[in-house]
């Protein structure tokens, strides 16, 4: 009995597979051959579901870069200012400066020292390049237009000079001067002579007046102060002083007050009657 049942089995069984066999067949002809992506999602599927074997088998896909145009701007981080990278070079010099005077060792010192030598390398780095640049770029040379070395200086001395003259020996047909003076004025003893020698050079005309009723040797013809000088604009008191009356224009040129040279005094009326100001310099 128990052979016969094994038997029966056996014989379904086979009966069982051949059905299937022939069911599998008839479906592989008719389906299409299976696509390289099917088996691929399988693959994934047995490798990074089930085994779940993770990034080093490719489970876990990087993503992709942004492109350089999608990344956001970002701005650049804004540069350390040259003034207060010279307000830190300056503090950090005095910190080192009082800490080598209150706290005197070798160390301290030392470093003062250091720090100050490298400063001073700067600053003659700094001149040096100041003097080429000028030397290079005739616009920043101010010595083209006032010269320093004894030469060009000796030149445009002689130059200005031929051109006060010829200023000055034009001022008599517009302008006149007020020389204000005081008998017991120390000063006005110098100035006096002094306005009178330029004055008959060029040929000015002189108004001596006296702030005290005094007399002046250089200027027998004097007036006595009445209204004159706060008509002219001139400070009370203050001798000698010396106005020009420009006659066109019917104002008063203060000159100056107290002792001046000769040569002072003509290009102080040179430049008043004849220079903007800030033309000469």
């Amino acid at each position: 009995m128990i052979r016969l049942s094994t038997l029966g089995a056996l014989t379904l069984a086979g009966t069982a597979l051949l059905s299937f066999a022939a069911t599998a067949q008839a479906v592989s002809a008719t389906a299409e051959p299976p696509t390289n992506s099917a088996a691929s999602t399988s693959a994934e599927a047995l490798y990074c579901e089930q085994r779940r074997l993770g990034y080093w088998f490719y489970c876990v896909k990087p993503e992709p870069a942004p492109k350089t145009e999608d990344l956001p701007q970002q701005a650049d981080p804004d540069p350390v200012r040259s003034t207060q990278e010279l307000d830190a070079i300056t503090a950090e010099l005095r910190e080192l400066k009082a800490r080598a005077i209150l706290y005197p060792t070798e160390a301290n010192v030392a470093a003062y020292i250091r720090f100050q030598r490298a400063q001073l390398d700067r600053a003659s780095l700094f001149s040096d390049v100041w003097q080429r640049a000028i030397w290079q770029d005739p616009e920043l040379d101010y010595t083209l237009e006032r010269p320093v070395g004894a030469l060009a200086k000796k030149q445009w001395q002689d130059a200005r000079a031929a051109e006060r003259d010829t200023v000055m020996a034009q001022l008599t047909q517009r302008y006149g001067l007020f020389y204000f003076f005081s008998s017991t004025c120390a000063p006005c003893e110098v100035m006096g002579p002094i306005v009178k020698g330029v004055a008959d050079r060029w040929r000015i005309t002189v108004r001596a007046i006296s702030t005290d009723g005094g007399p002046s040797r250089h200027f027998p013809d004097y007036r006595v102060e009445t209204t004159q000088r706060s008509k002219l604009g001139l400070e009370p008191k203050v001798t000698p002083a010396l106005v020009l009356w420009d006659s066109v224009t019917r104002r008063p040129i203060p000159i100056g007050y107290g002792v001046l040279s000769a040569d002072e005094l003509q290009d102080r009326i040179y430049l008043l009657t004849s220079k903007e100001a800030g033309h000469d310099y």
